[in-house]
């Protein structure tokens, strides 16, 4: 594979054009709600880009406001649910990729298959019959109603990320361990777990995002502040009158719950990295 050192002055130069343009759409939309937060009322409808009059109006509103109940309560909501979700989803991804990555059985390739479909189902075809079935055994508008349609959105990608990861560790550490004396369930413990880290934590990672950025399942399986997350409670902010849009607190609580998001990536981005490139290649 040729590396940076093989391109011309041009090409390093057409590519840095690319990246920024790259960067620049994708981070301008981020960038304008950021503005947004810290506009006053007035500012909020002049077209300039930048706030006139910086402001924490809308930060205190969330925190300490007339917004403040329903804000922090739903980060609640969304932190429990979305870690107890990931928990579920990537201790049964590893118990399930490990078994399909090392054992031979009929329908392994039928299990791969149905997760690849599931991870791609439209979610909105399955809202409907959740939300009829939620009412009637008691689950809609709580936490175990929305963990387990969470795990729909995270198993399948984290079966299949773990799968490709376990196949490239080598057969002979495991064998080893037996030999050994060490039971199968302590060669997997013991000798697997610990190489195949970077690619759990990726795992955990992505499904941590999945879960934390899903709004279809939140605001159409909870109707009250109960188990109700962010994504769907900004859909519920009202402004200091009828007449009045809240478009800077929306955009305050968006910059809020985008944080960790962000701080996660800042720190781990590297076994990220690690992770997704070993897991992407058939050793």
């Amino acid at each position: 594979m040729a590396g940076s050192k093989g391109l011309t002055g041009r090409q390093k130069l057409g590519w840095a054009v690319v990246s920024v343009l790259v960067l620049v759409y994708a981070l301008f939309p981020v960038t304008a709600i950021f503005a947004n937060s810290f506009k006053t009322q007035a500012d909020l409808g002049n077209p300039t880009f930048w706030p006139a009059n910086w402001t924490f109006t809308h930060y205190e509103m969330i925190f300490v406001g007339s917004a403040q109940e329903l804000f922090l309560t739903s980060l609640r909501n969304s932190i429990g649910i979305t870690l107890i979700a990931t928990f579920i989803a990537v201790v049964l991804a590893t118990l399930c990729a490990y078994a399909i990555a090392r054992l031979n059985f009929p329908g392994k390739r039928v299990i791969l298959g149905a997760a690849l479909a599931v991870s791609i189902f439209p979610v909105i075809s399955v809202v409907t019959p959740l939300f009829n079935l939620w009412r009637t055994i008691g689950l809609y508008d709580t936490w175990l109603g929305l963990i387990i349609p969470y795990l729909s959105l995270t198993l399948p990608i984290s079966i299949w990320t773990l799968s490709a990861f376990f196949r490239q560790i080598p057969w002979e550490l495991e064998q080893a361990a037996q030999v050994d004396g060490a039971t199968q369930w302590q060669a997997f413990r013991k000798a697997i777990i610990p190489l195949a880290a970077p690619g759990v934590f990726t795992t955990a990672i992505l499904a941590f995002f999945i879960a934390w950025n899903d709004f279809v399942y939140g605001i159409s399986l909870t109707s009250t502040e109960a188990a109700r997350p962010v994504p769907a409670a900004l859909a519920f902010f009202q402004g200091a009158s009828q007449f009045e849009e809240p478009t800077g607190a929306i955009s305050a609580a968006a910059i809020v719950v985008t944080i960790p998001v962000v701080i996660l990536v800042l720190l781990f981005q590297r076994r990220i990295v690690s992770g997704l490139t070993q897991g992407a290649v058939k050793g």
